[in-house]
Protein backbone atom coordinates (compact mmCIF):
# COMPACT_ATOMS: atom_id res chain seq x y z
CA UNK A 1 0.00 0.00 0.00
CA UNK A 2 1.44 3.39 -1.02
CA UNK A 3 2.25 6.17 1.41
CA UNK A 4 -0.24 8.99 1.94
CA UNK A 5 -0.46 12.26 3.80
CA UNK A 6 -2.30 12.44 7.09
CA UNK A 7 -5.02 14.47 5.38
CA UNK A 8 -5.42 11.93 2.57
CA UNK A 9 -5.50 8.98 4.97
CA UNK A 10 -8.19 10.68 7.04
CA UNK A 11 -10.32 11.49 4.00
CA UNK A 12 -10.16 7.91 2.75
CA UNK A 13 -10.90 6.44 6.18
CA UNK A 14 -13.80 8.83 6.81
CA UNK A 15 -15.40 7.81 3.51
CA UNK A 16 -15.04 4.10 4.28
CA UNK A 17 -16.49 4.51 7.77
CA UNK A 18 -19.38 6.58 6.41
CA UNK A 19 -20.18 3.86 3.87
CA UNK A 20 -20.08 1.33 6.72
CA UNK A 21 -22.64 3.52 8.54
CA UNK A 22 -20.58 4.14 11.65
CA UNK A 23 -22.07 6.78 13.92
CA UNK A 24 -19.32 9.44 13.67
CA UNK A 25 -17.05 8.55 10.74
CA UNK A 26 -14.83 11.64 10.74
CA UNK A 27 -14.35 11.57 14.49
CA UNK A 28 -13.57 7.86 14.53
CA UNK A 29 -11.13 8.23 11.64
CA UNK A 30 -9.27 10.90 13.62
CA UNK A 31 -9.24 8.92 16.85
CA UNK A 32 -8.11 5.72 15.18
CA UNK A 33 -5.29 7.45 13.31
CA UNK A 34 -4.11 9.24 16.44
CA UNK A 35 -4.12 5.95 18.35
CA UNK A 36 -2.40 4.01 15.57
CA UNK A 37 0.38 6.62 15.43
CA UNK A 38 0.45 7.07 19.22
CA UNK A 39 0.03 10.82 18.67
CA UNK A 40 -2.39 13.38 20.17
CA UNK A 41 -5.22 14.69 18.02
CA UNK A 42 -3.58 18.12 17.92
CA UNK A 43 -0.65 16.59 16.03
CA UNK A 44 -2.94 15.45 13.22
CA UNK A 45 -4.48 18.90 12.87
CA UNK A 46 -1.07 20.57 12.79
CA UNK A 47 0.61 18.10 10.40
CA UNK A 48 -2.06 17.30 7.83
CA UNK A 49 0.38 17.44 4.93
CA UNK A 50 2.97 15.17 6.56
CA UNK A 51 3.48 11.86 4.77
CA UNK A 52 2.77 8.58 6.51
CA UNK A 53 5.01 5.64 5.72
CA UNK A 54 3.64 2.65 3.83
CA UNK A 55 3.78 0.66 7.07
CA UNK A 56 1.77 3.32 8.93
CA UNK A 57 -0.84 3.48 6.18
CA UNK A 58 -1.13 -0.32 6.06
CA UNK A 59 -1.56 -0.59 9.82
CA UNK A 60 -4.12 2.23 9.91
CA UNK A 61 -6.06 0.67 7.04
CA UNK A 62 -6.19 -2.65 8.90
CA UNK A 63 -7.88 -0.87 11.80
CA UNK A 64 -10.31 0.88 9.46
CA UNK A 65 -11.19 -2.45 7.84
CA UNK A 66 -11.87 -4.01 11.22
CA UNK A 67 -13.93 -1.04 12.36
CA UNK A 68 -15.98 -1.18 9.16
CA UNK A 69 -16.76 -4.79 10.05
CA UNK A 70 -18.12 -3.62 13.40
CA UNK A 71 -15.22 -4.23 15.77
CA UNK A 72 -15.47 -1.65 18.59
CA UNK A 73 -13.04 1.25 18.65
CA UNK A 74 -12.06 0.42 22.24
CA UNK A 75 -10.96 -3.11 21.30
CA UNK A 76 -8.90 -1.79 18.40
CA UNK A 77 -7.11 0.74 20.60
CA UNK A 78 -7.11 -1.51 23.65
CA UNK A 79 -8.30 1.29 25.91
CA UNK A 80 -11.41 3.11 27.12
CA UNK A 81 -11.82 6.09 29.45
CA UNK A 82 -14.06 5.69 32.49
CA UNK A 83 -14.58 8.30 35.19
CA UNK A 84 -11.75 10.29 33.64
CA UNK A 85 -9.32 7.38 33.99
CA UNK A 86 -7.85 5.24 31.17
CA UNK A 87 -8.59 1.51 31.32
CA UNK A 88 -7.19 -1.37 29.33
CA UNK A 89 -9.90 -3.36 27.57
CA UNK A 90 -9.85 -6.56 25.51
CA UNK A 91 -12.58 -8.73 23.96
CA UNK A 92 -12.49 -10.72 27.22
CA UNK A 93 -14.43 -7.98 29.00
CA UNK A 94 -17.33 -5.63 28.44
CA UNK A 95 -16.34 -2.12 27.36
CA UNK A 96 -17.03 0.33 30.24
CA UNK A 97 -19.95 2.68 29.52
CA UNK A 98 -20.39 6.30 30.66
CA UNK A 99 -23.77 5.47 32.24
CA UNK A 100 -22.06 3.07 34.64
CA UNK A 101 -20.31 6.06 36.22
CA UNK A 102 -23.60 6.76 38.02
CA UNK A 103 -23.30 3.38 39.76
CA UNK A 104 -19.81 4.28 40.97
CA UNK A 105 -20.94 7.73 42.11
CA UNK A 106 -23.82 6.24 44.10
CA UNK A 107 -21.64 3.64 45.81
CA UNK A 108 -18.89 6.14 46.61
CA UNK A 109 -21.40 8.63 48.02
CA UNK A 110 -23.02 5.95 50.15
CA UNK A 111 -19.68 4.90 51.62
CA UNK A 112 -17.99 8.29 52.00
CA UNK A 113 -18.46 8.37 55.77
CA UNK A 114 -17.08 4.83 56.27
CA UNK A 115 -13.36 5.13 56.96
CA UNK A 116 -12.28 1.69 55.75
CA UNK A 117 -15.16 0.10 53.84
CA UNK A 118 -14.97 -3.45 52.55
CA UNK A 119 -16.62 -3.59 49.12
CA UNK A 120 -17.62 -6.61 47.07
CA UNK A 121 -17.97 -6.12 43.33
CA UNK A 122 -19.63 -8.98 41.47
CA UNK A 123 -18.81 -9.34 37.77
CA UNK A 124 -15.82 -7.01 37.66
CA UNK A 125 -14.91 -7.45 33.98
CA UNK A 126 -12.24 -4.86 33.15
CA UNK A 127 -12.15 -3.81 36.80
CA UNK A 128 -13.33 -0.29 35.97
CA UNK A 129 -15.82 -0.16 38.86
CA UNK A 130 -13.55 -1.77 41.46
CA UNK A 131 -10.52 0.31 40.50
CA UNK A 132 -12.44 3.59 40.39
CA UNK A 133 -13.99 2.94 43.80
CA UNK A 134 -10.53 2.21 45.21
CA UNK A 135 -9.27 5.48 43.73
CA UNK A 136 -12.23 7.51 45.05
CA UNK A 137 -12.19 5.87 48.51
CA UNK A 138 -8.55 5.68 49.63
CA UNK A 139 -9.45 3.71 52.76
CA UNK A 140 -11.49 1.10 50.92
CA UNK A 141 -10.59 -2.51 50.29
CA UNK A 142 -12.32 -4.15 47.36
CA UNK A 143 -12.93 -7.80 46.56
CA UNK A 144 -13.69 -8.16 42.85
CA UNK A 145 -15.18 -11.39 41.49
CA UNK A 146 -15.62 -12.65 37.95
CA UNK A 147 -16.12 -16.05 36.33
CA UNK A 148 -13.66 -15.20 33.55
CA UNK A 149 -9.95 -15.65 34.21
CA UNK A 150 -9.17 -13.59 31.10
CA UNK A 151 -11.27 -10.68 32.34
CA UNK A 152 -9.62 -10.84 35.76
CA UNK A 153 -6.20 -10.59 34.10
CA UNK A 154 -7.30 -7.33 32.44
CA UNK A 155 -8.73 -6.06 35.73
CA UNK A 156 -5.47 -6.79 37.56
CA UNK A 157 -3.55 -4.81 34.93
CA UNK A 158 -5.88 -1.86 35.44
CA UNK A 159 -5.50 -2.04 39.22
CA UNK A 160 -1.72 -1.98 38.84
CA UNK A 161 -1.95 0.87 36.33
CA UNK A 162 -3.79 3.05 38.83
CA UNK A 163 -1.70 1.88 41.80
CA UNK A 164 -4.54 0.35 43.80
CA UNK A 165 -3.60 -3.29 43.31
CA UNK A 166 -2.63 -3.62 46.96
CA UNK A 167 -6.22 -2.82 48.00
CA UNK A 168 -8.09 -5.01 45.51
CA UNK A 169 -8.37 -8.79 45.72
CA UNK A 170 -9.42 -10.50 42.49
CA UNK A 171 -11.18 -13.85 42.80
CA UNK A 172 -12.47 -16.17 40.10
CA UNK A 173 -15.88 -17.72 40.59
CA UNK A 174 -19.63 -17.45 40.20
CA UNK A 175 -21.24 -14.50 42.01
CA UNK A 176 -20.75 -14.93 45.78
CA UNK A 177 -19.16 -18.40 45.58
CA UNK A 178 -15.53 -17.26 46.11
CA UNK A 179 -16.43 -15.47 49.38
CA UNK A 180 -19.40 -17.55 50.58
CA UNK A 181 -19.09 -18.61 54.21
CA UNK A 182 -15.86 -16.70 54.74
CA UNK A 183 -15.66 -14.11 57.51
CA UNK A 184 -15.86 -11.00 55.33
CA UNK A 185 -18.19 -8.22 56.45
CA UNK A 186 -18.81 -6.23 53.30
CA UNK A 187 -20.22 -2.75 53.70
CA UNK A 188 -21.54 -2.87 50.13
CA UNK A 189 -22.21 -5.18 47.22
CA UNK A 190 -21.85 -3.38 43.89
CA UNK A 191 -22.67 -4.97 40.55
CA UNK A 192 -23.38 -4.23 36.91
CA UNK A 193 -24.54 -7.75 36.02
CA UNK A 194 -25.68 -9.05 32.62
CA UNK A 195 -29.21 -7.71 32.13
CA UNK A 196 -30.11 -8.03 28.46
CA UNK A 197 -33.04 -10.47 27.96
CA UNK A 198 -31.78 -13.46 25.99
CA UNK A 199 -34.32 -13.08 23.20
CA UNK A 200 -33.26 -9.49 22.47
CA UNK A 201 -29.51 -10.11 22.18
CA UNK A 202 -29.81 -10.51 18.41
CA UNK A 203 -31.27 -6.99 18.16
CA UNK A 204 -28.27 -5.33 19.81
CA UNK A 205 -26.00 -3.11 17.69
CA UNK A 206 -23.52 -5.15 15.68
CA UNK A 207 -20.46 -3.89 17.55
CA UNK A 208 -22.00 -5.11 20.82
CA UNK A 209 -23.74 -8.28 19.61
CA UNK A 210 -20.86 -9.68 17.56
CA UNK A 211 -17.84 -8.56 19.58
CA UNK A 212 -18.53 -8.08 23.28
CA UNK A 213 -18.65 -11.20 25.49
CA UNK A 214 -22.12 -12.75 25.54
CA UNK A 215 -21.42 -13.90 29.10
CA UNK A 216 -21.39 -10.24 30.17
CA UNK A 217 -24.62 -9.41 28.33
CA UNK A 218 -27.10 -12.28 28.67
CA UNK A 219 -29.39 -11.74 31.64
CA UNK A 220 -31.61 -14.75 31.07
CA UNK A 221 -35.17 -14.91 29.68
CA UNK A 222 -36.36 -11.66 31.29
CA UNK A 223 -32.99 -10.04 32.01
CA UNK A 224 -33.47 -10.44 35.77
CA UNK A 225 -31.71 -13.77 36.33
CA UNK A 226 -28.64 -12.32 38.04
CA UNK A 227 -30.59 -9.82 40.15
CA UNK A 228 -32.60 -12.70 41.58
CA UNK A 229 -29.42 -14.55 42.40
CA UNK A 230 -27.69 -11.46 43.80
CA UNK A 231 -30.54 -10.92 46.25
CA UNK A 232 -31.58 -14.51 46.98
CA UNK A 233 -28.01 -15.67 47.62
CA UNK A 234 -27.11 -12.85 50.02
CA UNK A 235 -27.46 -15.23 53.02
CA UNK A 236 -24.36 -17.10 51.78
CA UNK A 237 -22.34 -14.07 52.90
CA UNK A 238 -21.03 -13.94 56.46
CA UNK A 239 -22.64 -10.54 57.15
CA UNK A 240 -25.55 -8.75 55.57
CA UNK A 241 -24.14 -5.82 53.55
CA UNK A 242 -25.36 -2.38 54.52
CA UNK A 243 -25.69 -1.24 50.91
CA UNK A 244 -26.58 -2.74 47.56
CA UNK A 245 -25.86 -0.81 44.37
CA UNK A 246 -26.90 -2.34 41.04
CA UNK A 247 -27.00 -1.00 37.51
CA UNK A 248 -30.22 -2.00 35.74
CA UNK A 249 -31.52 -2.06 32.18
CA UNK A 250 -34.47 -0.24 30.69
CA UNK A 251 -37.74 -1.06 32.44
CA UNK A 252 -36.09 -3.20 35.13
CA UNK A 253 -35.84 -0.75 38.04
CA UNK A 254 -39.18 -1.58 39.66
CA UNK A 255 -38.58 -5.34 39.56
CA UNK A 256 -35.05 -5.07 40.97
CA UNK A 257 -36.22 -2.67 43.69
CA UNK A 258 -38.86 -5.26 44.65
CA UNK A 259 -36.19 -7.96 44.90
CA UNK A 260 -34.08 -5.74 47.17
CA UNK A 261 -37.03 -5.01 49.46
CA UNK A 262 -37.77 -8.72 49.60
CA UNK A 263 -34.26 -9.24 50.96
CA UNK A 264 -34.86 -6.77 53.80
CA UNK A 265 -33.52 -3.57 52.24
CA UNK A 266 -36.22 -1.12 53.27
CA UNK A 267 -34.73 2.07 51.83
CA UNK A 268 -34.55 1.70 48.06
CA UNK A 269 -33.65 4.60 45.79
CA UNK A 270 -33.91 4.61 42.00
CA UNK A 271 -31.39 6.91 40.31
CA UNK A 272 -31.75 8.26 36.78
CA UNK A 273 -28.92 8.79 34.33
CA UNK A 274 -28.41 11.93 32.23
CA UNK A 275 -30.83 10.62 29.61
CA UNK A 276 -33.58 10.33 32.24
CA UNK A 277 -33.52 6.53 32.30
CA UNK A 278 -33.80 4.68 35.60
CA UNK A 279 -30.28 3.30 35.73
CA UNK A 280 -29.19 2.48 39.30
CA UNK A 281 -30.84 0.80 42.27
CA UNK A 282 -29.34 1.92 45.57
CA UNK A 283 -30.68 -0.01 48.56
CA UNK A 284 -29.86 0.47 52.25
CA UNK A 285 -30.28 -1.85 55.20
CA UNK A 286 -31.17 -0.15 58.49
CA UNK A 287 -28.77 -2.12 60.69
CA UNK A 288 -25.04 -2.33 60.16
CA UNK A 289 -23.22 -5.63 59.58
CA UNK A 290 -26.00 -7.92 60.73
CA UNK A 291 -24.84 -11.51 60.99
CA UNK A 292 -27.08 -13.92 59.10
CA UNK A 293 -26.58 -16.76 61.55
Amino acid sequence: MRSASIKEALQSASLQLREAETEAPRREALLLLAASLNRPLAYLYAHGDDLLSEEEVTFYQSWIDRRCCGEPYAYLCGEREFFGLPFYVTPACLIPRPETELLVEAAAQGLKDVSTPEILEVGTGSGAIAVTLAVLLPGARVTAVDVSASALAVAARNAARHRVGDRITFLQGDLYAPVAGKDFCFAAVVSNPPYIPSATLSALPRDVRDFEPRLALDGGPDGLHFYRRLTEELPTLFCKPTLLAFEVGQGQAEAVAYLCRGSGYEKVHVLEDLAGMQRVIFACFTSTFLRWK
